[in-house]
């Protein structure tokens, strides 16, 4: 009986529930608009960075993208597709200040409902949730994962190639 209720509590929290004490108790989460220093101070995040493969042409044009496109990244730091995901990202981007659009990196809870300020109105659902936005409209965004790679899936929204959601989720 107790292995059948720590399954239960495992699959719970794997599938986005609310851990008992909240994201307050967890010293892994990170919430609210995050700096890259703060997401990899959370075990195993600057592996991932260091792992990442990323497509160098990709990641070259994302240099050169027109500019004025805000990008919102929604990721939990206790999430292993956002450390995929948004280590990937942060690999293609190089560190680079002098960015063509504007990037924000919003760590949420498990529950995807905190910090609800920045949440409101977005449908997150999963993370990593990338949004592209010009002019203030969406244009487009990545949801969990990226079939052919994050960088290559936001450089085609940032150019207008694509639109819509991309994702390797058929149920989005």
């Amino acid at each position: 009986m107790r292995s059948a209720l720590a399954f239960i509590v495992v699959l719970l929290v794997a599938c986005g529930a609310r851990e008992p004490g909240g994201a307050g108790e967890d010293p892994n989460v990170r919430l609210g608009e995050l700096r890259e220093e703060q997401i990899f101070e959370v075990p195993r995040w600057g592996s991932a960075f260091e792992d990442a493969e990323v497509d160098a042409e990709a990641a070259a044009g994302l240099a050169s993208v027109v500019p004025g496109a805000t990008v919102d990244v929604f990721l939990g730091t206790w999430c292993s597709d956002s450390r995929r995901e948004v280590s990937r990202l942060l690999r293609a981007l190089g560190g680079r200040q002098d960015l063509p659009f504007t990037l924000r990196l919003i760590g949420v809870d498990r529950s995807k409902s905190e910090p609800a300020t920045h949440l409101a109105g977005q449908g997150v659902r999963f993370v990593p949730t990338i949004i592209v936005r010009r002019e203030g409209r969406e244009v487009g965004r990545i949801v969990e994962s990226a079939p052919r790679g994050v960088e290559v899936e936001l450089l085609a929204l940032l150019r207008g190639e694509t639109q819509g959601v991309i994702s390797g989720r058929d149920d989005v």
